[in-house]
């Protein structure tokens, strides 16, 4: 998968079968992606996988609170 450089700049390409790169990817899009990326991303993929991204304490808290709310169900 080809991704921008204003989220991923080390390469050009990110292999998403791999289960690594999909959370790292993941966790770049969540810290450093736009509205269009993140509106691109799966809700449910980001609630299974949150407590494994190790994401800064204000956007896990932010994200946590967001997927508990009756707005993301």
């Amino acid at each position: 998968m080809k991704v921008p450089r204003y989220i991923v700049w080390s390469t050009d390409r990110i292999n998403t079968a791999d289960p690594f790169q999909r959370r790292w990817l993941l966790r770049q899009i969540l810290t450093h992606g736009r509205a269009e990326d993140v509106r691109a991303l799966d809700m449910q993929e980001i609630k299974r996988e949150l407590e494994t991204l190790d994401l800064p304490p204000h956007l896990n808290s932010l994200w946590k609170h967001f997927l508990e709310s009756e707005y993301a169900r």
